[in-house]
């Protein structure tokens, strides 16, 4: 039960960093994309931001012999890099590009109910679909 309030509080905390930031706004991501036209540095301070925070969290929780609210880290494994990572990564680039979405800031705008994010989602969702399909046979 522990685990679960520490996640659901995780996620408020990113969504509203996400609100609060501009992150949500997809002319503001186009913008970031570009870089020969209105260029908007926000997402790159967003993400300095962000990484100064978690790099050192992240060095002084790993010196622990466990978390606090789990009986083991769930640390990614390395992988190679192979087809169905490169094909997600572009897709995921692709999508982002075109929409100005991400999957996160996508799931917080749904709050708007704005019709952009909601087919956005409903693409994603049924590309998460057709891969788990396909991969699965």
């Amino acid at each position: 039960m522990t685990s679960s309030l520490v996640a659901a509080y995780a996620g408020a905390v990113f969504a509203l960093g996400l609100v609060v930031s501009g992150m949500t706004d997809p002319h503001r991501i186009a913008a970031f994309l570009d870089v020969g036209g209105q260029w908007d540095p926000t997402l790159a301070f967003v993400m300095v931001g962000a990484i100064s925070v978690h790099a050192p969290l992240a060095y002084v929780i790993r010196r622990r012999r466990r978390p606090v609210w789990s009986p083991a880290f769930h640390l990614p494994e390395p992988t190679t890099i192979d087809r169905r990572l490169l094909a997600g990564s572009a897709l995921f680039g692709i999508g982002w590009g075109l929409s100005g979405y991400c999957p996160g800031p996508a799931l917080v705008s749904l709050g708007t109910a704005a019709m952009p994010v909601l087919v956005f989602v409903g693409a994603m969702l049924a590309g998460i679909a057709i891969v788990r399909l396909a991969w699965s046979r």
